[in-house]
């Protein structure tokens, strides 16, 4: 009987030591790097494609590589510890990465880098909020989302930069759910920006619904809270 104990506890063993390995590491882009020998896709988060641009007053910067530069320097002659959370399917472990304390993670939401991968998780919602108001990194400039640039629009849409409009290309910077609102006759939450610069978002029902011109439209008020719109303070009594 011990035997069969001892084989149990050794692939307890092996089990958690899969769960967590660490090592020097190096950025490949801003959300992924090598972990060691293995290829690390961080969870949770989506930054620029290393080929992407964005734009800041009209002129071009190169925030992918930026976002992966940004990266390099916070794994540089660092161990990395991960504890992975699966793997994608591209064969890459997703994993929540850390160097000492700080969690790659969240530093690379926080700072503007990265993008709260709602999809996936909403363990950064805070983190991009934070970045999104202080206008870091990506925030201060118009952008693509990282998903629409891999799938031509057809992936989920999180959200849009700060006092920015869509480009003369078409290009559209809107933060929505839209696969979700097409196939629903409830998304009618309507989002604005102000002239004072704050996001509004106004229910049917309330004072200035039917005049106001919806800049984006939520299924629900989690989903325009998420975006960073506050409720509209016209209606008291709701």
């Amino acid at each position: 009987m011990w035997i069969y104990a001892a084989l149990f506890a050794v692939g307890l063993g092996t089990s958690s030591a899969a769960a967590t390995f660490s090592g020097i590491a190096r950025s490949i882009d801003g959300d992924s790097l090598m972990v060691g020998e293995t290829e690390v896709r961080l969870f949770g988060i989506d930054a620029p494609e290393l080929s992407q641009t964005c734009h800041r007053a009209g002129h071009p910067w190169a925030c992918g590589s930026a976002a992966a530069h940004h990266l390099s320097g916070l794994v540089a002659g660092n161990l990395v510890s991960c504890a992975s959370t699966g793997v994608d399917k591209h064969g890459r472990t997703l994993a929540r990465c850390s160097v000492g304390t700080t969690e790659l993670n969240r530093v690379m939401v926080a700072s503007g880098y990265a993008l709260a991968y709602r999809r996936y998780s909403m363990d950064y919602n805070s983190a991009e909020e934070s970045a999104k108001v202080s206008r870091r990194g990506i925030w201060s400039s118009t952008f693509e989302l990282p998903s629409e640039v891999r799938h031509a629009g057809k992936d989920y849409v999180i959200s849009k930069p700060v006092a920015e409009t869509p480009s003369k290309s078409g290009t559209r910077f809107i933060s929505t759910l839209r696969d979700q609102q097409q196939s629903s006759g409830n998304c009618n939450i309507k989002g604005n920006h102000s002239r004072r610069g704050e996001w509004i978002y106004h229910l049917p029902g309330m004072p200035y619904y039917a005049q106001t011109v919806a800049e984006e439209m939520f299924c629900t008020e989690a989903q325009a809270r998420a975006a960073g719109y506050r409720r509209s303070r016209a209606d008291r009594h709701r």
